[in-house]
């Protein structure tokens, strides 16, 4: 594997906004959720996603896997990664606590469907999680 065609994201969005500092420590401990590992058969891709709840949307919100076409995820995604990347480049603008990190995401290249089903059902959660609009037809919570 090349390191050049290596597809690494690491997003890990700290769960607070404040909220942490109002819960008693010694009464009330959070719940540890594991990292999502999207991964394509060749494993020349890799995204790793820790946010809060994201494990518990893809297994009772997001639409099954073959629900939505590569071509039409890879559209999305498309979108939403200008979108994503352009505010993690304005951290004056937009919380860095949601725009962590850019996303190293080539329109042209083939991920395969997993990686593009997983990155794209993260940006429908996160837009629903954050009440963020990222373009390209999202919509109160949905997809139009």
């Amino acid at each position: 594997m090349k390191l050049s065609s290596l597809f690494l994201l690491l997003i890990c969005i700290i769960f607070s906004f404040g909220a942490c500092s109002s819960i008693p420590t010694n009464k009330t401990k959070l719940p540890k959720e594991a990292a999502v590992l999207i991964a394509n058969d060749s494993l020349e891709y890799e995204i790793i996603i820790i946010d809060i709840g994201f494990t518990a949307y893809l297994a009772s919100t997001a639409k099954p896997e073959g629900f939505y076409t590569q071509e039409y995820m890879e559209n999305r995604n498309s979108i939403w990664v200008a979108s994503w990347n352009s505010r993690a480049q304005s951290p004056s603008k937009y919380n860095t606590r949601i725009y962590e990190n850019i996303i190293d995401y080539q329109s042209q290249e083939d991920y395969g469907y997993e990686v593009n089903y997983k990155l794209f059902n993260y940006f429908l959660f996160a837009q629903i999680k954050y009440k963020i609009n990222l373009g390209g037809g999202f919509r109160s919570g949905r997809i139009n």
